[in-house]
C-alpha cells in the first residue's frame, strides 16, 4: 500500500497523541481523526484507528485494571451501546462536519462551564446534575454515539463523570474501561459498513507499534501529576480540542 510521507507524518502524530490519551491525558484522542482527515476522508481515519485504539486499550487496561468506579461502568456503559446502535443505523444520514459540531460544541460549552467554576471557587461542589442517573445514561449514549462517528466520545464521558471529583487514577482507569468496551463494540457496525478493509487495516498494522509508546507516556505523566493540576490540564485540553473541532466543522 503506497501512501504519502504527509499521510504517514499525520498518522504517526495522531497515533503518538491517543496513545498519550489513553494513558491519562484526555481529550487528545478528539485530534486524532480531524488531524488523520487533513489528508483522507474522515470516515477512512476512523477506521484505521479503530483497531489501534482497541491495542492502546489492551496496555491501558493493563495498567489501571485496579482504578476504575464499577458502578459509573454499570450505569453508562449499556446506554453507549445504544448509542453506537443509532450511530450505525444513520451513519449515511449524518455528515462528518454535524458530528464535528455537536463534539465541538459540547466540549467548548463543558470546559467554559468548568472553567468558570475553578474561577468562582466552586470546583469542589458537585452539580445536582451530576447525580442524576438519567443524566449519566444520556452521556453515555451521546459518547457512544459520538464515539462511532469519529472516535470522540471522551466530551460527553467527561460531562458526567469529571464532575463526580474521583481521583485522577479512578477517573482515568474508568475511562479506559468505558472505552475498551465502546471500541469493541464498534468493531460489529464497522465490519457490517465495509469499513474494516484490506487497506484500512495495513495501514493500522503499520502504525500499531507507536501505540504502546503513547500509551507509556501518558501513564508516566498522570502518576507524576497533582490531582488539581490533572484537572486544570484535562479541561483546558478539552477546551482547545472542542475549538479546534467547530473550526473544522464550519469551514
Amino acid at each position: 500500500m503506497e501512501q504519502s510521507v504527509l499521510f504517514w507524518v499525520l498518522s504517526g502524530c495522531a497515533v503518538i497523541l491517543t496513545g498519550i490519551s489513553k494513558g491519562g491525558f484526555g481529550g487528545l484522542t478528539l485530534l486524532a481523526v480531524p488531524l488523520m482527515a487533513l489528508v483522507m476522508p474522515p470516515t477512512q481515519a476512523a477506521s484505521i484507528m479503530l483497531p489501534i485504539l482497541i491495542v492502546m486499550d489492551m496496555f491501558s487496561l493493563h495498567a489501571y485494571r485496579k482504578y476504575f468506579k464499577r458502578d459509573i461502568l454499570w450505569l453508562m456503559l449499556p446506554a453507549a451501546i445504544v448509542g453506537i446502535a443509532i450511530g450505525g443505523l444513520f451513519t449515511r444520514k449524518v455528515s462528518d462536519d454535524d458530528v464535528r459540531l455537536a463534539v465541538g460544541l459540547i466540549a467548548v460549552l463543558f470546559s467554559l462551564y468548568s472553567g468558570v467554576r475553578l474561577l468562582r471557587g466552586t470546583e469542589n461542589i458537585t452539580p445536582l446534575w451530576a447525580q442524576n442517573k438519567w443524566i449519566g445514561r444520556l452521556a453515555g449514549m451521546t459518547s457512544g454515539l459520538t464515539s462511532f462517528f469519529a472516535h470522540a466520545g471522551g466530551p460527553p464521558f467527561k460531562i458526567y463523570v469529571l464532575p463526580q471529583k474521583l481521583e485522577s487514577k479512578i477517573f482515568v482507569g474508568t475511562s479506559v474501561m468505558f472505552f475498551a468496551v465502546v471500541n469493541v463494540v464498534k468493531l460489529i457496525p464497522y465490519a457490517m459498513l465495509g469499513q474494516l478493509g484490506v487497506s484500512n487495516l495495513t495501514a493500522s498494522l503499520y502504525l500499531i507499534p507507536l501505540a504502546p509508546v503513547g500509551v507509556w507516556i501518558g501513564v508516566w505523566g498522570i502518576k507524576r501529576l497533582p490531582v488539581q493540576t490533572f484537572y486544570k490540564i484535562t479541561y483546558l485540553l478539552i477546551f482547545c480540542v472542542g475549538l479546534r473541532l467547530l473550526y473544522r466543522g464550519l469551514i
